[in-house]
């Protein structure tokens, strides 16, 4: 039994809900009736995106219930230390626009294997479209639509598995029939009710401090815990060292934002290049809200209502809702849970659908028609949907789904963060060498999935008997990979010039001076601000 039980929803909030879900439905679907659903539609929304709708998307297939969950959670039981992970996320984010987008958008390719294929061989692209694959299935919507379930469990006392089918068909319908471009367009709305439901809640939790005795700053830190308010930390309890932080959050936030077909897809579907690296620049100027949206409030909760919430973390959010938010407004935050969820999972699922298709089954029947393609797409998110949420059903094992995810992720990203980085800004690379780090990466990750995990036992070897947490053991995979990839690179003839030509920078310095500035609104004047922004925010918050 846990510390929180079911909230009870008032019937009007009940109508405000289904009329969101209704409306994403109305939404989604129209977007696809709008438009004859080509292979670039579907796949690439035409190649029509505008940068502040690439932003947004970025954005919204991040923010899963994942987040609104966990990251409330985690502020509730270490506090901001866990926004190094949001933060972060605007240096990775500054690398999409300045160093891979212009490659991605000049090459015109539909999804990030395919890059692979031009810069080393075929089958580093198969190896890496299969490795996509289970990322978006074992984490973007497995545990997504897990974490959602366990929402509305709490929320309406729905069984777990009747509301991962639930949610599971709402989403399906319309990513299934419209694609990217259906994708986006919700996203694009969830973001907004995302963002407006998130301020309500931090809202209402400062504005509920001095009824319970908080009346300046002084008064919060006394009433927290030790270190709870302190983004850079040397003994971090979860592993959150201010170096981990610095050494491992990049192997793991350049495969997510650089190199994750979920993610780039919105980017590959830019309307420019210009357009393609301002989107990016603007996910990670709204990166910084989630620190004050989601973490601080599960810190205000620890604050306020610890003895209610006990050691249920999990519970943190629910009851933040059912505390402090009027009858009335829950339904809008309800409403933007369901729209963090819609946006992650959607995305996932038609990024899967678009590497089965495109990645592996049109290689394999390169006869295909370009309807024939499109119907494999929609077959094969259908297929991931249904694996999804078998696997999703085993979050309950997990005793933190936030951090399991990137636990899996600290396995898995290590070997295509080498591939991608010594692909496009070092030449003597091979494809031998990207076959053996791809391959000899994941044996490794497996292998640290398997022993750091509650699968075989109780006891995490890696990370509670030799003390190396889940961003340290990203970094030394990293560097084994790097090693790899280098020795093998040096064993093996070097690339033909004329096969990496335009897939590869001369030197780092060439991102920067390629090119004249195009005045203000140049991508690289505007990342420079935003990483002077990210420096700020460190300063002030250390």
């Amino acid at each position: 039994m846990t510390a929180y039980q079911s909230a009870t929803i008032p019937p009007f909030d009940l109508v405000i809900i289904v009329a969101y879900i209704a409306l994403i439905l109305a939404v989604g679907l129209l977007s696809a009736r709008r438009s004859h659903i080509t292979g670039q539609v579907f796949f690439l929304a035409g190649r029509s995106l505008t940068w502040p709708v690439v932003g947004a998307a970025l954005f919204a297939s991040n923010i899963s219930t994942i987040h609104l969950v966990g990251l409330t959670a985690s502020g509730y039981t270490d506090g901001l230390v866990w926004g190094n992970f949001e933060w972060m996320a605007a240096f990775t984010l500054v690398l999409l626009s300045l160093t891979f987008a212009p490659f991605y958008f000049r090459s015109r390719i539909g999804t990030l294997p395919e890059f692979l294929e031009r810069r080393y061989s075929p089958a580093s692209r198969s190896i890496l479209a299969v490795m996509a694959i289970l990322a978006a299935l074992f984490i973007h919507i497995g545990m997504s639509l897990y974490a959602g379930a366990v929402v509305f469990h709490q929320f309406f006392n729905l069984p777990v598995e009747l509301s991962v089918l639930l949610i599971a068909v709402v989403i399906s319908i319309y990513t299934i029939a419209g694609g990217l471009k259906a994708v986006v367009m919700t996203e694009t709305l969830n973001t907004c009710v995302l963002l407006f439901g998130i301020c309500l809640i931090t809202f209402f939790a400062i504005r509920a401090l001095p009824a319970h005795g908080i009346h300046s700053l002084a008064d919060f830190r006394a009433a927290t815990r030790p270190n709870q308010l302190h983004v850079l930390q040397t003994h971090s309890k979860v592993g959150l060292n201010w170096y981990a932080v610095f050494l491992g959050y990049p192997i793991l936030g350049i495969w997510y934002w650089c190199t994750d077909q979920t993610i780039v897809q919105r980017v590959l579907g830019a309307r420019s290049e210009r357009d393609a690296q301002l989107g990016p620049l603007f996910a990670g100027y709204l990166k910084f809200l989630p620190m004050f949206l989601l973490i601080l409030p599960g810190v205000i909760a620890y604050v306020l209502f610890k003895d209610r919430i006990g050691a249920d973390a999990n519970a943190t959010l629910p009851v933040l809702i059912e505390q402090l938010i009027p009858a009335g407004l829950r339904g809008i935050i309800s409403a933007a849970v369901l729209a963090a969820l819609m946006s992650a999972v959607s995305a996932a699922m038609n990024s899967s659908g678009t590497l089965l298709a495109v990645d592996l089954v049109k290689r394999l029947r390169p006869s295909l028609s370009d309807a024939q393609v499109v119907r494999a797409g929609r077959i094969s998110s259908a297929i991931v949907m249904v694996l999804a949420i078998l696997w999703s059903t085993q979050g309950a094992r997990f005793s933190s789904i936030f951090a399991a995810i990137n636990i899996i992720a600290s396995d898995l990203a290590p070997p295509i963060t080498t591939v991608f980085l010594f692909g496009v800004f070092w030449k003597r690379g091979t494809y031998q060498a990207s076959i053996a780090t791809l391959l000899g990466g994941l044996a490794m990750g497996i292998a640290a999935f398997l022993v750091d995990l509650p699968v075989i036992g109780n006891t995490r070897l890696l990370s509670d008997e030799l003390g190396i947490s889940f961003l340290m053991q990203a970094w030394w995979m990293f560097c084994l990979c790097s090693l790899l990839y280098i020795a093998v690179s040096l064993a093996t003839p070097p690339p033909r010039r004329e096969a990496i030509e335009g897939l590869t920078w001369p030197n780092p310095f060439a991102v920067l001076t390629r090119q004249p500035l195009s005045g203000a609104g140049d991508p690289r004047l505007m990342a420079a601000v935003l990483l002077a922004v990210l420096v700020t925010m460190y300063a002030i918050f250390h």
